[in-house]
């Protein structure tokens, strides 16, 4: 299998990763000659630009300027709103086999670009060789995994029983119609193109509003699906602030669903505001503290690593990364003496240098949460790291080293609130069930993760533990790396809204309502029902 064709995902082996270096150094190449360039909104198919715009640089190195965008107003989302309405009863209106070919089409053509739109999320993001080609195939991975969802379920309709011999009864799940789509900064390609493939499949419109950190890897998705084939309207994109464009867009009257993905606070806000006249449909996914467990009966190889994996992938600004770690006391001082070394052996820099691990986090706010967070822990022991990176690798770019802190009280809000950064606190238990009950003892609930070789505790462990997405000796990251098809990723709590994940079976269901369709037949009428409903 060539480097191009080679799959990479978030827990790919060190043999894969080297085998697609080569390849990837001509597009990063090409892709910096790009730089600087400035960036059209699209709306109704069309490019239009603002009276103003807003730079993106990138998080390694401020001076260099990743575009240029359009700084969106209220009238540009009625605009695109109203594209999208117009949009509607024609991809709506067709065989949903049509929108799964086209979606499929979106699918195949990411990933003949995958190394071009890799190399863009390292200048954009920050994020380091592995992580970008994952973040792209796995992009590519939803759209098609929700396109087959469409056919798997064929179209979502289903033939119901009948009490009248003359009647003919169907469900069939139908779009709602134009929905918004607030995508975070951490994955602006993956996250964007599930979010959006899930309603496009389904035969809903979007308005499609990227984080201002990271707009153009949301631009070169609305290219890849204008080249698939979607239609002038179905998908458009428009850029700007959260005031002037993300809360015109989700609280927009024309509007007939939101989902969105980032903070505890936003989230809930859209849950409350969004539904104003009757009830909308709000789909949110908003973060975790997510704990991983280490008892006595652990391999302790793997539990380092799969900490380490799963806490600094992406420096901690993932919503699954783990944060908190409880360990038995038996093997307490071995493991931290462990994990800090291994954590003082991550390569932190460049994240388009072949052998960096950790990259920068995204912008001066994050410093400013990180060394709050650090100061905030006084009183406990830093183990590893605690300061930001300073140095001509670093100067030009928000970089801090990964950081490891015991010594605190187990109520200390370092183990309470999502701080989004490369940060672990530890602290020792007595037991298996102490460590449950203090890492549900949290708003969140998305990831969790144990390790131990006794196959009862891992069972106890999945029965009592509250979060969506629970994970048992794995090395490749304790509490992260969910692919579509595989794991489900679905936040429990404070952790997301309607406890059906991205990812998994049941996700395309939630941009449709049901309709149940009774017809009355003469006996020898033809039942058109019969061919469609497929699905009995």
């Amino acid at each position: 299998m060539s480097a191009t064709t080679e799959k990479i995902t978030y827990t790919a082996t060190p043999e894969q990763v080297a085998a697609m270096h080569d390849a990837f150094d001509k597009a990063l190449a090409e892709v910096r000659d790009e730089l600087g360039a400035t960036y059209p909104m699209i709306v109704a198919g069309k490019e239009r630009t603002a009276s103003d715009t807003f730079t993106v640089v990138a998080p390694a190195d401020h001076e260099m300027v990743i575009g240029r965008f359009q700084h969106g107003t209220r009238q540009d989302v009625d605009d695109a709103v109203a594209a999208a309405r117009a949009a509607f009863p024609d991809w709506s209106g067709r065989p949903w086999q049509e929108r799964v070919a086209i979606m499929k089409r979106a699918a195949e053509i990411i990933r003949e670009r995958k190394f071009r739109l890799a190399a863009l999320l390292i200048l954009e993001a920050g994020k380091n060789r592995a992580e970008s080609i994952g973040e792209v195939e796995e992009g590519a991975d939803l759209i098609q995994t929700y396109a087959e969802q469409m056919e798997q379920n064929h179209g979502f309709q289903r033939r119901l029983e009948s009490l009248d011999p003359a009647e003919r009864n169907r469900s069939v799940l139908r779009p709602f119609g134009v929905w918004a789509v607030l995508a975070p900064f951490n994955f602006p390609h993956a996250l964007s193109a599930g979010m959006s493939s899930g309603a496009l499949v389904a035969g809903n419109t979007v308005v499609y509003k990227p984080a201002s950190l990271t707009p153009l890897a949301g631009y070169e998705l609305a290219r890849a699906y204008a080249d698939a084939g979607v239609p002038a309207g179905v998908f458009n994109y428009v850029t700007g602030s959260g005031s002037d464009v993300g809360e015109a867009l989700a609280l927009h009257p024309d509007v007939d669903g939101v989902i969105f993905t980032g903070s505890k606070e936003v989230g809930l806000e859209l849950f409350k505001e969004v539904p104003t006249a009757y009830p909308k449909p709000v789909i949110t996914e908003m973060g975790g503290k997510n704990p991983t467990i280490v008892t006595r009966n652990a391999d302790l190889d793997k539990a380092v690593e799969g900490v380490v994996r799963s806490a600094f992938g992406y420096s901690g600004q993932k919503c699954s990364a783990c944060s908190r770690v409880y360990i038995e006391q038996p093997v307490y001082d071995e493991f931290m003496r462990r994990l800090t070394e291994r954590t003082q052996r991550v390569k932190v820099g460049d994240p388009a240098e072949r052998d960096t691990y950790v990259g920068p986090v995204i912008d001066e706010r994050a410093v400013q949460r990180f060394e709050s967070a650090v100061a905030s822990a006084e009183g406990g022991t830093i183990r590893a790291g605690g300061e930001r990176l300073t140095g001509a690798d670093f100067d030009h770019g928000t970089f801090v080293a990964p950081t490891v802190i015991d010594g605190l009280p187990v109520d200390h809000p370092l183990f309470k609130n999502e701080i989004f950064l490369p940060f672990i606190v530890a602290a020792p238990v007595d037991s298996l069930d102490q460590a449950i009950a203090l890492a549900n003892d949290t708003e969140y609930g998305l990831t969790a993760g144990i390790f131990t070789e006794d196959r009862s505790e891992i069972e106890r462990f999945f029965d009592q533990i509250e979060a969506g997405v629970v994970y048992a000796n794995r090395k490749g990251g304790s509490t992260t790396g969910a692919w579509p098809g595989c794991q489900s990723f679905a936040g429990w709590k404070a952790s997301g809204s309607t406890g059906k994940g991205g990812l998994g079976p049941y996700y395309v269901q939630q941009f449709m309502r049901e309709q149940s369709q009774t017809l009355v037949v003469d006996s020898d009428e033809e039942d058109f029902f019969a061919e469609e409903a497929a699905g009995e």
